[in-house]
């Protein structure tokens, strides 16, 4: 994948975590667009073009002035719609030059800040956005990977590469057990249920859970991933992971993860399974670095695949032709997990 399809502009992508967002504009990038992002005086955010148009300054190097961007060369300030609204040092009977910049839908959900590049399409962010559930969050992160967009995707949806890459954490090789997964594709992306009637073998397990009634995974159009547990007693543990190429070889993860139905307040969710999760991500950091590197040495080529491999079909579709595969689907597939 060298270019981005344009149907891609069309959807909403995770940007930033709105904590990390003070009184100064930041600069973020996603699909070769380049932005300034800002939180105004009264709360609402401003996305637009990284480039001023007088002399070509970067808006996020300047400052917010109530509800507008200002410059850091001369001071030209611009409106949430892009519109120029002041020229420092023009007379005041002086008209306004004719020139503004492009602006960007952005909007908040879940902690997270979102962008539509494009000028048109999806009203809000996807259906995995608008159903976190804020009072259930208990921790955030952001993670930048040295990895295309559908190689950290398919990663995280994995869980046959979990007894080599995280052995003892999250599975164990010597405790393999027979596991159903079904996978359904949906007008939205797609979802895989995993069943099985023996418990999980790695540390998260035996330290954080308890017996589990549901393991799912969603993939919702164009890059969130939601991991779902749920238990006996009716509680619910989530991670809700959004992806965001920066460039075909850089992709952002912004990571939430949400604890309803069982004590569990932020303080020990950071203290305790905080450091665990932290390793879990260093190394897929780790082995999608080796990984990406490989493929830079050897050039492309077609990765052979079993049917183990049920994730990355629609995964790769989507990111190469800003769309779904054709028709529904659905597939059962036997593994030891």
């Amino acid at each position: 994948m060298t270019d981005w399809h344009p149907a891609l502009h069309g959807h909403w992508h995770a940007v930033a975590l709105a904590r990390d967002i003070a009184r100064r504009p930041v600069a973020v990038s996603l699909l070769g667009v380049h932005l300034a992002l800002a939180r105004t005086d009264a709360g609402e955010w401003i996305a637009l073009e990284d480039r001023c148009p007088h002399r070509q300054a970067p808006l996020s190097a300047g400052c917010v002035d109530g509800e507008k961007i200002s410059c850091p060369y001369h001071g030209w300030s611009f409106d949430h719609s892009g519109r120029l609204c002041a020229v420092p040092g023009l007379p005041d009977e002086a008209a306004l030059p004719k020139v503004g910049v492009r602006a960007f839908a952005a909007c908040e959900r879940d902690g997270i800040i979102w962008v539509r590049p494009g000028d048109a399409g999806e009203v809000q962010p996807n259906a995995l956005v608008e159903l976190a559930d804020a009072s259930t969050r208990r921790l955030s992160w952001r993670t930048r990977l040295q990895a295309n967009v559908v190689d950290a995707m398919e990663n995280m949806l994995d869980p046959v590469h979990t007894h080599f890459v995280h052995p003892g954490l999250v599975r164990r090789e010597g405790r393999r057990a027979s596991v159903t997964a079904t996978y359904t594709a949906n007008r939205d992306g797609f979802q895989v249920d995993f069943e099985s009637d023996a418990p999980q073998s790695g540390l998260l397990y035996r330290l954080f859970e308890s017996r589990r009634t549901l393991e799912r995974a969603h993939f919702a159009t164009p890059g969130s991933i939601r991991l779902e547990y749920g238990y006996a007693n009716g509680s619910r543990i989530t991670f809700d992971l959004h992806f965001t190429p920066i460039t075909t070889e850089e992709t952002d993860v912004f990571a939430c993860v949400h604890v309803a139905g069982r004590w569990a307040p932020a303080w020990a969710v950071r203290l305790l399974a905080g450091p665990l999760l932290r390793r879990v991500v260093e190394q897929d950091a780790r082995i999608l670095k080796l990984q990406a590197d490989n493929r830079r040495r050897f050039g492309p080529r077609q990765g052979a695949s079993t049917s183990l491999d049920i994730v990355r079909p629609a995964i790769e579709h989507f990111w190469s032709f800003g769309a779904l595969p054709d028709g529904d689907e659905q597939r059962v597939v036997e593994m030891r997990l």
